[in-house]
């Protein structure tokens, strides 16, 4: 049986994964009083969908999953990080890019990730930015898991 949202021909369901037009306030952004002076900061991960799909799945699957855009042809994601995160980001097939405080709203509509909306929408995120170590794994584990899939077919 196949239920609704679910691609019996890759490795996870895909109904977690429909992209949401949600233009929420930045989770990079200060949003109440006695937040850090850097918390209107944040880097932004840029990866290929298909492998950042994957990495979402894991990623939820422990709890680890920070706010995540996607573009409007859904060609890339891009996972919120901590700022200061591009000055060591080394994961091939990735970009790790500085917002220098201007949120994620200047790339949102920057040329980045042109018209993104979220994937996983701030109220929905378990934390307000994914941890770099953590989504490295989890993007060595997609990369993995795609090429495991596609030695298959």
């Amino acid at each position: 049986m196949v239920e609704a949202g679910v691609d019996s021909s890759s490795s996870r369901t895909t109904a977690l994964h429909q992209p949401r037009q949600d233009r929420s306030p930045s989770p990079c952004a200060p949003r109440a009083a006695g937040l850090a002076p850097d918390a209107g900061a944040c880097d932004l991960v840029t990866v290929p969908a298909r492998q950042g799909l994957e990495a979402v799945d894991i990623l939820r699957l422990r709890d680890g999953v920070g706010p995540v855009l996607h573009d409007d042809e859904c060609d890339t994601l891009g996972f919120l990080v901590p700022p200061g995160t591009a000055d060591a980001w080394d994961v091939p097939g990735s970009a790790c890019t500085q917002t220098l405080g201007r949120g994620v709203r200047a790339v949102a509509d920057g040329p980045l990730l042109t018209g993104a909306g979220w994937l996983v929408a701030p109220e929905a995120a378990f934390s307000s930015a994914t941890d770099p170590a953590v989504l490295r794994d989890a993007l060595g584990e997609a990369a993995r898991t795609i090429a495991a899939v596609d030695r298959c077919r």
